[in-house]
């Protein structure tokens, strides 16, 4: 039956939107993606879904794409007047990130060994590509077996990080709810246009594309465009593809050549999206249940030490720079998901809380802007340092 291409996609589909029910059921309680990638794996284990299911679908070879015009996209969700404002984001994921590699090799490396702490921290900071760094210079030194241990981390880190930071940002949501009600609400969202408006303000040194031709073919060739171009320049530069193309869709927007929320604006964001989350989902085909049993002790051992020290980090950073403790953790907390999460969170808390389509917007642009600064200072940035660094001392 999987064999038919379209049935494999049906079935993928299927288990999206049963997790999305359970989503909006829940009010955003329990994520979409922890449903998806739990589902997931109860399917792959009991033998209703085939290992290879992703590839049967079709769906893998386009999606692994996507990740770069994803990036571009989420570019244009920035207004550039307010990066300025983000630094706080920065320290405060920065923070989470130091305070939980510092506690995991105090506490962790002297119990289970240097080597299987050090592999666990760049995919516990970060997503896929700390993960290989990791895998790869453990395979060449022949510790093939910890392999396991940031596998596990890279499967499961999802489940903890993003039913946590939901909590927080579902708090911080209805205090914004609460602020709007009573007409005291000062958030951005107040403050500045909207990203759209922003982005298409009229300047003289702006590109001027007139409107009818901002169509949703010119518009994915726009964004196409710059995906492939950060591509080529992490070949050429060596720089991650993803920091590229983030600058592209921020510089494209600032000077007018992509409009704001410009794959929204295609009609395309959704589809996307989705294929972006299969190939995150396939990438845990590896993980057994045999692995859990060898290995889950240590990666429970890591993994709590690892997220206290992320919350303790995200919370000390934020009385800090004196921000709402339930704004700030869960930038913090972005280390455990990163990108499509933190937008994907954002969007579910905004929709399940807000009882307009005007409350729902000012809740979402006043969460998402950290949060997927959060999620590119942890999981695009330091976490691949983190894991070349630790990795190179094996």
């Amino acid at each position: 039956m999987f064999n038919e291409p379209l049935v494999a996609a049906a079935m993928i589909f299927a288990l999206f939107a049963i997790a999305e029910i359970i989503s909006i059921a829940s009010k955003a309680r329990i994520p979409m993606l922890f449903i998806v990638f739990f589902g997931y794996l109860m399917l792959l284990w009991t033998g209703v879904f085939p290992e290879d299911i992703a590839e049967k679908s079709y769906f893998v070879p386009f999606a692994a794409m996507l990740p770069a015009v994803l990036i571009v996209h989420m570019g244009t969700l920035i207004p550039f007047k307010q990066l300025k404002e983000q630094y706080k984001a920065v320290i405060i994921a920065l923070s989470g990130v130091i305070v939980a590699v510092f506690l995991v090799l105090a506490i962790v490396a002297p119990i289970i060994g240097y080597a299987g702490a050090a592999s666990a921290l760049g995919p516990l900071t970060g997503g896929i590509i700390a993960y290989i760094i990791s895998a790869e210079k453990l395979t060449e030194i022949g510790l093939v077996s910890l392999v396991t241990i940031p596998a596990l981390i890279l499967g499961i880190q999802n489940f903890v990080g993003m039913p946590l930071a939901a909590y927080f940002l579902r708090k911080r949501g209805l205090k914004i709810q609460k602020e709007i009600h009573d007409g005291t609400y000062q958030g951005e969202a107040n403050k500045e246009k909207d990203y759209t408006e922003q982005a298409e303000e009229t300047k003289k040194w702006k590109i001027r594309i007139p409107e009818r031709y901002k169509t949703s073919t010119i518009l994915l060739f726009q964004v196409f465009i710059g995906g492939a171009i950060a591509t080529v320049l992490d070949s050429v530069t060596g720089i991650n593809y993803s920091l590229w193309a983030l600058a592209i869709g921020i510089i494209g927007s600032l000077i007018g050549f992509y409009p704001g929320k410009v794959m929204e604006r295609a009609n395309s964001f959704g589809i996307t999206m989705a294929l972006l989350i299969v190939v995150v989902m396939s990438s845990m085909n590896s993980i057994t249940p045999s692995m859990f049993t060898e290995h889950l002790p240590a990666v429970i051992f890591i993994m709590v030490v690892g997220v206290i020290g992320i919350l303790i980090g995200g919370l000390l950073s934020s009385k800090w720079l004196k921000w709402d403790t339930n704004k700030g953790v869960p930038v913090a907390l972005t280390a455990l998901f990163g990108f499509p999460g933190d937008y994907i969170l954002c969007e579910e808390v905004s929709r399940s809380l807000g009882k307009t389509k005007e409350e729902q917007e000012t809740i979402f642009n006043d969460l998402v802007t950290p949060m997927l600064i959060g999620g590119f200072t942890t999981v695009t940035i330091s976490s691949v340092i983190i894991a070349s660094i630790l990795m190179s001392f094996l």
